[in-house]
């Protein structure tokens, strides 16, 4: 039989495990131009979570009784279809399910000989790709300049502090525990951190954190950490919205201070993005990102769930603050 998993009833509030159902189906068949995918590493991402809302967004809501999908990494076990062999590993966005059969189409092969083959759902990802992308087409960070990065220890939030580091910026990121604040420093290369839960007040801790103000904030939090990076920002600073994990679970709109005053004193720019904006230039992200890994200038750390059925457990973990950069399900 074939495990999958299923949106068994939208969430309210934080995910439950009662939110997800796992069912046997019979093993795919087969036919003529396609292949038969095993699942290896499975992502588990925030942004899964509001597409468990029925609510219009930029990419349609997950159906109740069907299967959830995400990014995958899955070997070819059997293949009917040109240009994939058996043994062939390739990723894409696929469902949550032991087995399953495709046409090839929306799938990249990848070398577990470049790269461990965990790596091609972060730093070589979709995870790598929006850090760059969002650091570099919208923050557009200039050397001397400071960023500030909320969510720092997570998968996106620490590949964008390195590359900051790379073009030459102060970089002062934001996290959750004394642990990563100490990882953050020492792994990841960032000039200073915060502990946002040990921290009274946001805002002067900022100001401390930049004494030159807040040139470009990348933001995957939201809420109050946002309100403090605000209050610090310079003159034509850029502000990337790339997530708001504080309020994902929220069952009403919070209110925080109004943003449109701020950003016109400072002629500030706030743009949200989605990753796939920038699709025609994922080929020279990709290049730049394999290249600073293979030089050592890029580094990353993962949390390996081990099992298919912890999938739901290990993506419930990320708003619990579980995970150390990348959460990961290895099958």
């Amino acid at each position: 039989m074939n495990k999958t998993i299923i949106l068994e009833k939208r969430p309210v509030g934080k995910p439950q495990l009662t939110d997800f159902k796992f069912v046997d189906e019979e093993k795919p068949q087969l036919e003529a131009n396609e292949i038969l995918l095993k699942a290896s590493y499975v992502s588990v991402d925030p942004y899964l979570r509001g597409r468990m809302s029925d609510a219009k967004s930029y990419s349609a809501p997950f159906e109740l009784k069907k299967p959830i999908s995400s990014g995958v990494v899955a070997e070819v076990v059997e293949s009917n279809l040109a240009g994939f062999s058996q043994g062939d590993f390739v990723s894409g966005l696929l469902e949550w399910k032991e087995y399953q059969k495709s046409d090839g189409k929306g799938l990249l092969k990848v070398d577990p000989a470049k790269a461990a083959l965990s790596a091609y759902l972060g730093v070589l990802g979709m995870t790598g790709l929006t850090a760059y992308l969002g650091l570099t087409e919208i923050g557009k960070p200039k050397q001397g300049e400071t960023l500030i990065v909320s969510g720092a220890a997570g998968a996106v939030g620490s590949v964008v502090g390195q590359i900051g580091k790379i073009l030459g910026c102060h970089v002062v990121g934001i996290a959750g525990t004394d642990e990563k604040v100490a990882m953050l420093k020492a792994k990841y290369g960032f000039d200073v951190a915060i502990n946002y839960n040990t921290t009274e007040n946001m805002k002067e801790a900022i100001a401390k954190a930049c004494p030159d103000g807040v040139d470009v904030y990348f933001d995957n939090v939201g809420g109050e950490i946002t309100d403090g990076v605000l209050a610090n920002i310079n003159q034509f600073a850029r502000l990337i919205i790339c997530g708001s994990i504080s309020v994902y679970n929220e069952t009403s709109v919070p209110m925080g201070p109004r943003v449109e005053t701020t950003l016109v004193k400072n002629s500030a720019l706030m743009q949200g993005f989605i990753v796939r904006n920038y699709a025609a230039k994922f080929p020279e992200a990709m290049a730049k990102l394999t290249e600073w890994v293979q030089e050592g200038k890029l580094t990353y750390t993962e949390t390996i769930v081990d099992g298919f059925d912890q999938i739901p457990q290990a993506f419930i973990g990320l708003f619990e603050g579980k995970n150390n950069g990348k959460m990961i399900v290895k099958i």
